[in-house]
């Protein structure tokens, strides 16, 4: 369980005084990511976190000393990192997330494999890490694993025709197009067709004059069908995650949905998320609802979501922390998972559920408490 102090400093002393762990951040120096992490230990009396940046990863120039605690965080935000992964000239284009993925992968295994070689620890697990950014084994193993999710199609499209062919057979005239390894939204489309051949595509994908797809911060909707199947098209060498939309809740006339963040097997934080369109994205123009107006329309299944939240993180039992996005259904009665996130815990200036073990804290300063109270059972065991 995690401790629940009104100061992460005051709880961890006991700790600090009989060890002080050496941790290690694989990630963007600077970023806020990192930042917050540096700044929740150090302010819990540690040394502040040695970082290994991403672009040393990339070329392979890094090492890892016997005794550090190696904390992996996401290699978002830095263009030349993405670029050397994605091998795209433009930070913002969409296609290549297959490369990606695959560079990624590597990395964090080689990460991993050092670090062991080292004498090192790292925090989490190489293989859940890449379970969780695909998103095609990450449904199957929560679906396997009796956790409520939307159903998807069994196979990944390759054109916008075999698609729209088996979300018909299916029976999904309602679907979100998701690519098997995006993030952020990137090129998710939710589409739907009409009984009378009308077809509607919502998505943040900009296509260039050239053809080539950009991520846009505007979301746009497309009705040609030939606009749609291109994007689509395109979209589908990369490998294609396509789920049932389901009908969303709302709060205050705009759709919901909860990312929860679970610490150490225990559901710490909850931002809801709204929107006037199908994505509720943040950086897409949705904005944070009221948690107290979620909790109040949820009632008594607001721990039927806590609850759901902490049983997809136990898909991951390796990770400290995940961040589950929480589907709720019309009415807020029923719940499913949407994606389990291994960064999803940057939720800037939130802190811990009300009367929960992190109230007060932000994410960072509960999962280094956490981590904290683990490395203490370890000293006394």
């Amino acid at each position: 369980m995690l401790p629940s102090p009104s100061n992460p400093a005051v709880v961890s002393n006991q700790v600090v005084q009989r060890s002080r762990p050496k941790f290690v951040v694989v990630g963007i120096p600077g970023n806020r990511r990192v930042s917050g992490f540096v700044e929740a230990v150090t302010g819990a009396g540690l040394p502040a976190p040695r970082i290994v940046d991403w672009r040393e990863i990339v070329d392979r120039n890094y090492g890892f000393e016997a005794g550090e605690i190696v904390r992996i965080d996401s290699p978002g935000e830095d263009s030349v990192v993405d670029g050397c992964f994605r091998g795209a000239g433009e930070s913002t284009r969409v296609e290549g997330s297959g490369q990606w993925y695959r560079h990624f992968s590597a990395a964090i295994r080689e990460v991993t494999g050092r670090a062991e070689d080292a004498g090192a620890r790292v925090l989490g697990d190489a293989d859940e890490i890449a379970v969780m950014f695909d998103k095609r084994r990450c449904h199957r193993r929560l679906g396997t694993a009796g956790v409520r999710v939307p159903a998807a199609l069994p196979i990944s499209p390759r054109s916008y025709s075999e698609l729209a062919q088996h979300a018909a057979d299916a029976g999904m005239p309602r679907v979100f197009v998701k690519l098997a390894h995006g993030s952020s939204a990137s090129g998710v489309i939710a589409l739907q067709w009409g009984p009378r051949g009308q077809v509607r595509a919502v998505t943040s994908v900009e296509m260039g004059d050239d053809g080539v797809l950009h991520n846009s911060l505007r979301v746009r909707t497309y009705r040609n069908e030939w606009e749609i199947a291109a994007i689509v098209d395109r979209l589908a060498p990369d490998s294609l995650h396509v789920e049932q939309w389901l009908p969303k809740a709302s709060l205050g006339g705009r759709t919901a949905d909860i990312r929860v963040v679970v610490v150490g097997g225990v559901a710490t934080h909850a931002v809801v998320r709204t929107s006037t369109t199908p994505l509720t994205n943040l950086h897409l123009g949705g904005s944070r609802g009221e948690l107290h107006d979620a909790v109040t329309a949820a009632g008594e299944n607001w721990s039927q979501l806590l609850e759901l939240s902490e049983q997809a993180a136990s898909c991951f039992p390796s990770a400290p922390h995940v961040g589950v996005d929480i589907l709720p259904g019309e009415g807020w009665r029923r719940f499913s998972v949407g994606e389990v996130n291994a960064f999803g815990d940057l939720l800037p200036g939130l802190t811990g559920l009300p009367g929960g073990p992190a109230e007060g804290l932000n994410t960072y300063q509960t999962q280094v408490a956490s981590l904290l109270e683990s490395e203490s059972r370890e000293c006394t065991r």
